[in-house]
């Protein structure tokens, strides 16, 4: 018979607020039983995450809870806070989105986790020490032992993520909460952190909760899906009978807004215009001095980080090329360096005819009309001092001051029309709106003065799928108008494939791989973009369950190392890390496809 770890009956949250009563959790009832993974899908404000915190008394002190709780038998709605301290953290974990915030910056790494054991188990010293490295190297740590004496921000953020899930398992939990876990994680790293909690599911056979609005990954890891809209669950099921056929309008709508590397875009493209191209990047190098000393500290001497090392790529009017790669490979630092925002230190941009000189301040200026950005995170890109019509009106202000007030009120409210945006918000202010709404902001500003170039620098990442659709929908239609060209930088291949004509793949500063969009993301040649296609969540369950890996061993090396951006051609390594080193030639596979020099096994298969 299986053993139901968690039983939720008739759960109701709602919170006190001056403007009345909120109900965030409107009546949830569902149950996880023991090994096995329940995917709780939902946009923002769905109520996925206040589900699980009211559970287990994680909630603000003006909630009202009702409803039963039952864990591994136990009523815990009726728990003292002495008796939930026994149960969370030893007997169930939570995992959140972001691990930086989640960890203690002042305490190492071996602390926190020597204080899991210290609480639970009365474990400490020598034996607690050992219990922590067997746990890092669990989790797949490298050089864990050394890790311990480590901070939060001395590891990346994957390692962040692994060190929580260690802290999360070590007592060996039946039931791990994981809340948005892979979110803000690139593709290959997420792959690495579903295949963890996925083998420790196995290993120990502890029920997981997994929370997210992403559909490829509750395809590839849960067994049954509830799906969350407005505090209720409007369908629920095996993951199968899911994705194959769902009954609720709702749960339909987020499957078709979810994008695909296969299948059919979800967003018509027009072609790009033929003639000359309007943007040509030839040889671009942006250095950083990092100053270093003996062990990695900061603080000696200075060592040169090439942030983007020699990348070279042209755009016709009305194209998107997507730049794609994980954090750290220097997309939006080659964005930047094009688009003037950033100091190159060597290589030519022509805009327009135009070549674009760092020297030649009043040539950037002039041209600064034509080149737009549009930023990951709104609110943080808008002032919130400013309203809506204020910040949209902004570049008319610099670039057409001889416009009178009527007549700037009028092209914002024009732009607002054509970005989906009421002309009635006007007059509000950014928080005041939802997140799809501020990036509207953000790109009809970008968009009022009917730019040529527009760099979209992972503008809908942080977006939920429907929101997504809608921006990628509305980026596209606006290209068909303007002809305006895009650089869209993101590490989502299947966003990069559905708005991208052409793609360009970054690794440590360097482009790997170059061509059609259809073909490379359906054919790809060179081992670091068929580990990234490999990684991408597939929201179909039989093609994630069957997809063939293929994984990066280890982390992003340091692009300090000269040897790093090699990874792929270890065979003309000069093994010296300040060594002048060979740099892999251009290998043109097919029309307009080019790739790399890389040795024929540079990728783990498995």
């Amino acid at each position: 018979m299986t053993e139901t770890v968690l039983d939720i009956s008739n759960l109701a949250v709602t919170f006190d607020t001056p403007d009345g009563d909120v109900e965030a959790v409107k009546g949830i009832s569902l149950s996880i039983n023991k090994g096995e993974c329940l995917g709780i899908v939902g946009e923002s404000g769905s109520g996925k995450s206040q589900t699980f915190l009211s559970a287990f008394g994680l909630t603000a002190q003006n909630a009202r809870v009702s409803g039963a709780v039952k864990f591994q038998g136990r009523d815990v709605l009726g728990m003292s806070r002495s008796e939930l301290d026994q149960v969370r953290g030893r007997h169930v974990a939570f995992v959140f989105q972001d691990p930086l915030t989640a960890l203690t910056p002042h305490l190492t790494i071996e602390t926190q986790m020597s204080e899991v054991l210290e609480h639970h188990f009365k474990v400490s010293g020598a034996a607690a020490r050992e219990r922590c490295v067997e746990w890092l190297e669990r989790v797949r740590i490298p050089e864990a032992a050394r890790r311990l004496t480590q901070y939060p921000h001395e590891l990346s953020g994957g390692m962040r993520q692994r060190v929580m899930i260690g802290m999360a398992m070590m007592a060996e939990p039946a039931l791990l909460v994981a809340d948005e876990p892979t979110t803000a994680l690139d593709a290959t790293v997420q792959a690495q952190v579903l295949d963890l909690i996925e083998d420790l599911r196995k290993d120990t056979g502890a029920a997981v909760a997994l929370i997210t609005h992403d559909m490829g990954v509750i395809a590839r890891m849960a067994q049954r899906v509830a799906v969350m809209r407005r505090g209720e669950v409007v369908e629920t099921g095996a993951v199968d009978d899911i994705y194959s056929s769902p009954k609720a309008d709702y749960t339909k709508m987020l499957l078709k807004a979810v994008p695909r590397i296969d299948g059919e875009r979800y967003v018509p493209l027009a072609p790009p215009e033929e003639g000359p191209p309007i943007l040509r990047a030839e040889d671009v190098r942006v250095t950083f001095p990092v100053r270093v000393k003996a062990g990695g500290l900061f603080g000696g001497a200075s060592k040169p980080l090439r942030a983007v090392d020699g990348v070279s790529f042209q755009l016709n009017a009305g194209e998107t090329l997507g730049i794609v790669g994980e954090s750290g490979c220097g997309k939006s630092t080659l964005a930047r360096a094009v688009v003037q925002l950033l100091p190159r230190n060597a290589g030519d941009v022509t805009f327009r005819g135009r070549n674009l000189m760092p020297s030649e301040r009043e040539a950037i200026r002039q041209s600064r009309k034509d080149l737009q950005i549009v930023f990951q995170d709104p609110l943080a890109s808008l002032d919130p001092r400013m309203t809506l019509g204020s910040s949209i009106a902004e570049p008319l202000l610099a670039f057409e001051p001889l416009l009178k007030r009527d007549q700037r009120e009028e092209r914002v409210k024009e732009i607002m029309r054509q970005v989906g945006l009421d002309p009635d918000l006007i007059n509000r202010y950014p928080h005041e709106l939802s997140g799809g709404q501020n990036q509207r902001v953000g790109v009809a500003r970008a968009m009022i003065l009917k730019p040529k170039l527009v760099v979209c620098d992972e503008a809908v990442s942080a977006l939920d799928v429907s929101i997504q659709a809608q921006i990628l929908k509305l980026l596209a239609d606006l290209q068909r108008e303007y002809k305006t060209s895009f650089l869209f930088i993101s590490h989502d291949l299947a966003v990069v494939r559905e708005i991208s004509h052409n793609v360009l793949v970054l690794y440590l500063g360097r482009a790997v791989e170059y061509g059609p969009a259809e073909v490379i993301l359906r054919d790809p040649r060179h081992p670091y973009t068929k580990a990234l296609l490999a990684a991408a969540p597939t929201p179909d369950p039989d093609v994630a369950r069957n997809k063939p890996r293929v994984r990066l061993i280890g982390d992003l090396p340091s692009p300090l190392d000269t040897r790093a951006p090699l990874r792929f051609l270890k065979s003309r390594i000069i093994d010296n890390p300040d060594a002048v080193q060979y740099r892999p030639q251009w290998i043109e596979v097919g029309s307009g496809h080019f790739v790399a020099e890389h040795d024929p096994a540079s990728a783990v298969a498995a």
